[in-house]
């Protein structure tokens, strides 16, 4: 694909997930973000194997950042409680294991990291019935 044919495919896809985040409501906006997390995360796999050392940073970094300033930033720790500051302690930890995959190229640190977003994932989304309305 040529770098214009890029930027064009790249501008759509950013229009798509705009039309996705305004029509959401709260609750799908978290699973999107577990999306976008597994989705980065996935990539840098894929770019250990290929050796593609830019690639594993850029998508370990995007990952972190979702971890962080999306997942981790949505936590009301006082109305959470326990439960949230729990959930604070496991996104730390997750970052703390991608800068380890990223230091190390560590398919094992992503694939434990990808495992723990799948799971919060899941149940997040058996969740939805009793916090949305129908």
């Amino acid at each position: 694909m040529t770098p214009a044919m890029q930027s064009r495919a790249d501008a759509y896809a950013r229009v798509g997930v705009e039309s996705n985040v305004a029509g959401s409501d709260p609750h799908m906006l978290i699973v999107m973000l577990f999306d976008g997390a597994l989705l980065k995360v996935n990539m840098a796999a894929i770019a250990i194997v290929q050796h593609d050392i830019a690639g594993k940073g850029q998508a370990i970094s995007k990952a972190i950042e979702i971890i962080s300033n999306g997942l981790k930033a949505s936590l009301d720790l006082t109305a959470g409680g326990e439960l949230a500051q729990r959930l604070a302690s496991l996104y730390d930890y997750m970052v703390s294991r991608l800068l380890y995959a990223n230091l190390e190229s560590s398919e094992g640190a992503l694939k434990e990291v990808a495992t723990l977003l799948g799971e919060l994932k899941g149940a997040w989304e058996a969740i939805r019935s009793e916090v949305v309305p129908a």
